[in-house]
């Protein structure tokens, strides 16, 4: 049974966010619904048993101290990046990519959990430097060293998304912990210098997921067909959509990965504007209030976690609504909390209960 000291733990966390996350995961299931003409199979009824469990785990999680989480760091790091290396060396293909281990009860992508692991790394290592050493080249090279390897590993997969949104979680951290902006216009310099040796390393597909999002129309058969029909669903949704299971787009299958990658443009389509508002909304309450908690955290680790951790959610959001409009190449990150899948859902809901752990602690009254 509960006792009194667990039931004030409990009452300190948030529970509009959590309200939030609930309207947001059920939205998905109901597009999920949609998109299989009104079943709950294949999709919609696998994401509603994961997202019940899944939701327990964050509120599990977010019962765990923000000190656990900085003795911890270094420890989830090490472990997740061993996953990535036995991915290389005996990982299942699927997709074209080679992303995931097989252990018997469970398929675990440990690239997803990297995005997490080297915000939470980065943060613990930024905690123990001293202040005024951030810039300095002793310092730098350890902390690129800690971005670069993970990211190279999961490029060699091959998997791009994911690498950037590895990259830009510890880029971030390292910016909000004080290294000078200078490096990093000096660094996107460097980068946009080497362009030509990233783009002979590229594979076909990618050179083409590139070409193809600088014009859409040259290949509307092919490769450019993703793209063109989320255009067309999104706009075809207008203000109030077509009606819940009347996406035309969808239903008659002209839309590709309409239960993952593209399931804005599936849920564009039914709920038009009005939807497409309700997400972005949802979202940027959770943002706004990862920012809150970040700007309320009691010591460099929490501030720098909390801020990683929503800047990581921030980019998942971003590139994908993006990506269905046409404004960024397609790069297989799906929508959080509504795209179909275990392993980012996984990920985002472990993302949110850590920084709810940091907003717990934090509303503690003082002894």
């Amino acid at each position: 049974m509960f006792n009194g000291p667990w039931l004030r733990e409990l009452a300190r966390l948030p529970w509009g966010i959590v309200l939030v996350i609930v309207a947001l995961g059920s939205f998905g299931i109901v597009i999920l619904y949609s998109a299989a003409g009104g079943s709950l199979s294949p999709w919609a009824l696998k994401q509603a048993v994961r997202f019940v469990i899944l939701l327990i785990v964050m509120l599990m999680l977010a019962m765990v101290r923000p000190e656990t989480w900085m003795r911890l760091a270094w420890p989830i790091y090490g472990v997740v990046l061993l996953g990535l290396i036995g991915v290389e060396l005996l990982g299942q293909v699927g997709g074209g990519s080679q992303r995931w281990l097989d252990i018997g009860i469970i398929r675990l992508q440990p690239s997803e959990f990297m995005k997490l692991a080297i915000v939470l790394v980065l943060a613990r290592y930024y905690q123990s430097l001293p202040r005024g050493f951030e810039t300095q080249l002793n310092a730098l090279l350890p902390a690129l060293a800690l971005i670069a390897f993970p990211a190279a590993l999961v490029m060699l997969q091959p998997d791009l998304g994911t690498a950037l949104s590895i990259t830009f979680g510890g880029v971030v951290v390292m910016f909000l912990a004080g290294v000078r902006l200078w490096l990093f216009i000096g660094a996107g310099v460097a980068t946009a210098a080497a362009m030509p040796l990233v783009w002979t390393m590229m594979h076909e597909y990618q050179r083409k997921r590139v070409l193809i999002f600088l014009d859409p129309s040259t290949d509307p058969r092919g490769a450019g067909y993703h793209i063109t029909q989320s255009k067309i669903a999104i706009g075809s949704g207008g203000i109030n959509g077509k009606g819940f299971l009347n996406g035309t787009q969808s239903h008659l299958d002209y839309l590709p990965e309409l239960h993952t990658d593209f399931i804005f443009a599936t849920m564009a389509e039914e709920w038009g504007l009005i939807g497409g508002l309700f997400i972005i909304l949802g979202f940027a309450i959770i943002l706004a209030w990862g920012i809150r908690v970040a700007l309320n955290g009691k010591n460099q680790f929490e501030r720098l976690l909390a801020f990683g951790l929503t800047a990581t959610l921030f980019f998942y959001l971003a590139i994908n609504m993006m990506m269905v409009m046409g404004l960024a190449p397609v790069v297989g990150i799906p929508l959080p909390l509504i795209s179909y899948g275990g392993s980012a859902m996984m990920t985002v809901l472990i993302l949110l209960g850590i920084i709810m752990g940091i907003d717990r602690q934090n509303t503690r009254p003082p002894a």
